[in-house]
């Protein structure tokens, strides 16, 4: 009786594990999705139009934690992420006060080739947009929002608590009681917390997870 009773309870955890591995196989896999396709995120000052409709490329996509957003574009252009939708509807980050937005890259006019990689790191809605010109690339339709799903969650890389501010020793002669001084996390918001400028190729922040990213 014992030994049909190992063979029952071998036989159900083998049925959970292949339960596991196929709900496993049918999530989506991590994808980059590249902004506007293969218009990028540039903005046409002549014409007063962004290279693409964002609103209708980012209604064809599917989002779920842990894919990435590659933002193909230049010094002229920022990028912006919020989870504040009156900020999103002003085009401006400057009444916001909250730790809701973040600068991805902020440009220097120079007109320079410029990739940015911007993780899905929380479910829900967020908004993207870019400030320059003192908001009229927004306002022209340089924006878009997205709501991004659980899928396959966090992978490992994007799932890492912050490391603790960094404390400087105080010196071995000090004695006037004096706390050693903080340094603050180089992440810093809008007004208060990330500011993340990410140049060069697309191969930043992605690099690691290549081999487990579709690109779209």
């Amino acid at each position: 009786m014992e030994g049909m009773m190992a063979k029952v309870a071998i036989s159900a955890v083998l049925l959970l594990l292949q339960m596991a591995s196929a709900a496993s196989d049918s999530l989506p896999p991590y994808t980059n999705h590249t902004v506007g396709g293969p218009a990028g995120w540039l903005f046409n000052a002549n014409s007063n139009n962004p290279s693409a409709n964002y609103s209708i490329w980012a209604a064809n996509q599917t989002f779920n934690l842990g894919d990435f957003l590659i933002f193909n574009t230049n010094d002229n252009d920022t990028v912006m992420q919020t989870y504040n939708e009156t900020t999103y509807n002003a085009c401006s980050a400057d009444d916001d006060y909250s730790n809701q937005t973040s600068v991805f890259f902020s440009g220097n006019g120079t007109a320079a080739p410029v990739t940015v990689a911007v993780p899905l790191t929380a479910i829900g809605k967020q908004f993207y947009f870019s400030d320059a010109d003192d908001g009229s690339q927004c306002e022209g339709g340089m924006r878009f929002e997205i709501v991004v799903g659980q899928g396959r969650g966090l992978p490992p890389s994007l799932n890492q608590p912050p490391p603790p501010p960094y404390e400087e020793p105080p010196p071995a002669s000090d004695q006037s009681g004096t706390p050693p001084a903080t340094t603050t996390q180089s992440e810093s918001f809008y007004r208060g917390g990330s500011e993340k400028v990410v140049a060069g190729v697309a191969s930043v922040l992605v690099l690691s997870w290549l081999g487990f990213f579709i690109v779209v």
